[in-house]
């Protein structure tokens, strides 16, 4: 009778073991079992420099969202986001590719605007501004305001 006991309690234990192990792997890979009420909009950018899929959306440094694909489509580049459905984007937000950090990840950082009409799902987000370029900051700074093929000779 002991002995069913302590196997029981084993079992137990381990059924809650993988319940717990389950949930931490789910959370930590950030994968959507069920569809947390998000919807799709579209942003146009002429650069994204690193950006990449499931990079974190913010306003007003609250996380909104997240980059859902990146694509290339006439010499652009082709982002949709998954915004939470809880968040309303008015249609002149205005989106900013920005890097966490001196050297950190890149992230979507939108701008609220002040129209009264809002993107609808599936809508594209017209105004974007691509990151700043630091390669070529640095550059303009080293060799002193000097583009490309320039030279200080005369």
């Amino acid at each position: 009778m002991e002995r069913k006991s302590v196997e029981l309690g084993v079992g137990v234990f381990l059924l809650i073991g993988l319940a717990c192990l389950g949930y931490v792997s789910f959370h930590l890979g950030d994968i959507n079992l069920w569809n947390r009420s998000n919807y799709e909009i579209h942003a146009r950018f002429s650069d994204v420099a690193g950006l990449k899929q499931k990079a974190t959306v913010t306003m007003a440094g609250v996380q909104i969202g997240q980059v859902k694909n990146i694509g290339l489509k006439d010499g652009q580049a082709w982002i949709t986001f998954s915004i939470d459905k809880n968040v309303q984007l008015e249609e002149d937000s205005i989106a900013s590719i920005k890097t966490m950090g001196l050297i950190g990840d890149k992230y979507v950082s939108i701008s609220p605007g002040g129209s009264d009409e809002y993107i609808k799902p599936g809508g594209i987000l017209r105004e974007t501004q691509p990151p700043l370029d630091i390669e070529n900051l640095l550059g303009r700074f080293v060799f002193g305001g000097m583009e490309k093929g320039q030279t200080d000779k005369p």
